[in-house]
């Protein structure tokens, strides 16, 4: 994995310090306010305040339709059903619509489909089905706006729809009695950016007749979990409800949410990223794994003992997720590194009877790991589903209407989508959406500081003053500090050897940091080392006691020229996609017997310490103008099998070297080819 490129933000320190002075902040915390662009005394005081304050939920358009239809259903009890959708915003967003409708006494079902069987969306299947129900009024929540089709079906069967959904919405809407969804075209709503599960409270406020406010206390921890799963932005009215929610979770859970919490190993106050983490997740893996129903069963359960088992069962779908997961992203990897694919400027990798519901983590993980958008296919039969993401402002969306001739479906967002496509045209739509990212100057991953701080700062008042800024999340990004030319004293393994501890000084101060799900031996950096290091601070109490608890979220080493090992990546990978280059930078890619010499026989003396590419050239002295041919070098070498690389891309002498002759590498014969051309 190539690490993130680091950018520090461009902060107004004479504002910020302005702020602090006028309204007596902690310095530190007004510049992490002026980089949200929080900058007026009344601004801040709404960011802290705990005051609810609510749009009017009609200002959305087609409310006033949806209400009118929806009010004279529960009062002549007609038979309604909540047609949701198997993540945790949907699932969520289903348990509070189907709750308040019960609660008003209204005959209401609900409907999630079965990710493997059914996929996202209506259907006309379903709405088959619920029809045997006697169902006439269908209400969907986090799905439906591209459900033109199905709307028209439902018509025929004397069902009416009412659309309620936070996708963006297509060229047409569906003819539904009201489509309730900010982001039409031609909504007038001053805020947009509701989860799925915040547009049906909207809509639950709307049929109630009220702001909101006096609901917000029997939905508030639905709301929170739904909108941290789905990663909206947590400004304006999403803040205002986390926030609340939060605080139903840690004093006043519902049953389901205490038992998740409970199974999950997790006595602690949750923050933000702690229901991200804990709770999403497992709610997510009911309908990755099996069926969704466990999960919004248990939401609205109230048995205790049903809701043990409920629990204990989606924590299972927990673990058994992780571990497909874990499986797959090996298997991904393998034929990614095997075929080559990891040149590509957008990696797509397919695999015969790969789970669908964990493909999405799996291409994130891959982002992750290669630095470049994925798409990942799984196969069944002839057909195959695929899940994508992406990073910067690379759109995946406008990437597949560009192939959309190759697919039987797709949608989505900029950053993550979803697709069908037959099996045979899987290689022809690798390379269609690599023609048309061909032209274009792919975005490098991004490491964000807010800001340098010195070890000396970090303290339980620091702690204390950014958990105050909670709830963290997207557009409140948590705080991610720099501490620049940091000398390792010592690293440690923690937790059965599964993470680390490292200590770090400079001066007189010196600093403790955590690093989890990485072990001392996978760790590259040692003793002596003079490190940057990116870290987040949170409070801690343990045993009663307030501790500051500094967490690793990157390293490298001191000095390392960013903008060189940028542009030796771009032009080590633009020569593997066969990008047109000067002599000159082909001369710089080759490296000659002794360079090749060198590089094994570090690799041999230090086979103690892991090491991989960038850890390499500082260790050996590379510059990072060289580093495009240390790659090459260490790619020929391992085309030879003199070296391996290991799943963790540290790069080791195998056990038995081949006998072999340079002559015999086809990465340098090709190399001596294009020379010359």
């Amino acid at each position: 994995m190539y690490r993130k490129n680091w950018s520090l933000s461009s902060l107004d320190k004479e504002k910020a310090a302005l702020l602090a002075e006028n309204l007596s902040l902690d310095p530190f915390i007004a510049l992490m306010l002026v980089s949200r662009g929080i900058t007026e005394p009344l601004e801040v005081d709404e960011f802290f305040s705990d005051e609810v304050v609510l749009s009017n939920p009609f200002e959305i358009r087609d409310m006033e339709k949806a209400v009118e239809r929806i009010r004279p259903a529960i009062e002549s009890k007609e038979k309604i059903a909540v047609f949701g959708d198997y993540d945790a915003d949907g699932v969520t967003a289903t348990a509070l619509l189907y709750s308040y409708l019960k609660s008003c006494g209204a005959d209401a079902v609900y409907y999630i489909p079965n990710r493997m069987t059914e996929g996202y969306g209506t259907s006309n299947e379903a709405i088959d089905e619920l029809k045997k129900q006697g169902v006439t009024l269908i209400i969907t929540v986090d799905n439906g706006i591209a459900a033109v089709e199905e709307t028209e079906y439902a018509k025929t069967l004397g069902i009416d729809m009412v659309i309620t959904d936070h996708h963006k919405a297509g060229e047409v809407l569906p003819d539904a009695v009201a489509v309730v969804d900010p982001h039409r075209e031609d909504d007038p709503s001053a805020f947009k950016e509701w989860a799925g599960v915040g547009v049906a409270f909207k809509l639950v406020c709307a049929i109630e007749g009220v702001d909101g406010e006096s609901l917000l206390n029997d939905y508030c921890d639905l709301i929170a979990i739904g909108t941290l799963a789905d990663v909206v932005s947590l400004t304006d009215e999403n803040r205002t409800l986390v926030k609340a929610g939060l605080e139903k979770i840690n004093t006043n859970p519902r049953l389901g949410i205490e038992m998740i919490k409970q199974v999950a190993g997790n006595s602690k106050s949750l923050s933000s990223m702690g229901v991200a983490f804990t709770v999403a997740p497992r709610i997510n893996a009911a309908g990755r794994m099996g069926s969704a129903y466990r999960a919004l069963e248990l939401l609205l359960c109230d048995d205790g003992d049903r809701a043990r088992v409920l629990a204990e069962e989606i924590d299972k779908a927990n673990r058994d997720r992780q571990s497909v997961e874990a499986n797959i992203t090996s298997q991904a990897i393998s034929v990614i590194e095997e075929k080559g694919y990891k040149y590509d400027k957008v990696i797509v990798v397919s695999g015969e009877g790969w789970h669908s519901g964990v493909i999405g983590i799996v291409a994130a993980r891959l982002v992750e790991k290669y630095g470049k958008p994925a798409i990942v296919i799984a196969v069944d039969e002839d057909s195959a589903k695929g899940s994508a993401r992406s990073l910067g402002d690379f759109s995946m969306y406008d990437a597949l209407c560009n192939c959309a001739g190759l697919l039987t479906h797709f949608g989505g967002h900029v950053l993550a989508a979803g697709l069908g496509i037959e099996k045979e045209n899987i290689d022809a739509f690798r390379k269609a959406i690599n023609d048309y990212a061909s032209g274009m100057e792919m975005p490098f991953p991004t490491l964000k500081l807010d800001c340098k701080l010195n070890p000396s700062y970090i303290s339980v008042e620091l702690a204390n003053n950014l958990s105050a800024m909670e709830p963290f999340g997207n557009g409140n990004e948590q705080p991610l500090f720099g501490l620049y030319g940091m000398t390792v004293t010592s690293v440690r393994p923690i937790g059965d050897g599964k993470h680390l501890r490292m200590t770090l000084s400079k001066g007189d101060s010196s600093v403790s940091v955590v690093k989890f799900g990485t072990p001392v031996e996978e760790f590259p950096y040692t003793a002596g080392d003079r490190v940057d290091v990116a870290v987040k601070i949170e409070r801690n109490e343990y045993r009663g006691e307030i501790r500051t608890s500094v967490q690793l979220r990157g390293i490298r080493f001191s000095g390392v020229d960013e903008e060189k090992r940028i542009a030796s990546i771009r032009l080590y990978e633009n020569y593997y996609q066969g990008t047109a280059l000067e002599k000159d930078l082909l001369l710089s890619l080759k490296p000659d017997r002794e360079f090749l010499g060198n590089v094994f026989s570090f690799i041999k003396n230090n086979s103690s310490v892991p090491l991989e590419s960038e850890t390499l050239a500082v260790r050996m002295g590379v510059g990072m103008g060289s580093f495009a041919k240390l790659l090459i070098a260490l790619d020929v070498l391992t085309e030879l099998k003199t070296i391996s690389k290991t799943e963790e891309g540290n790069y080791v002498i195998p056990e038995k070297i081949e006998k072999t002759d340079l002559s015999n590498s086809a990465i340098l014969n090709e190399l001596e080819r294009r020379l010359k051309q």
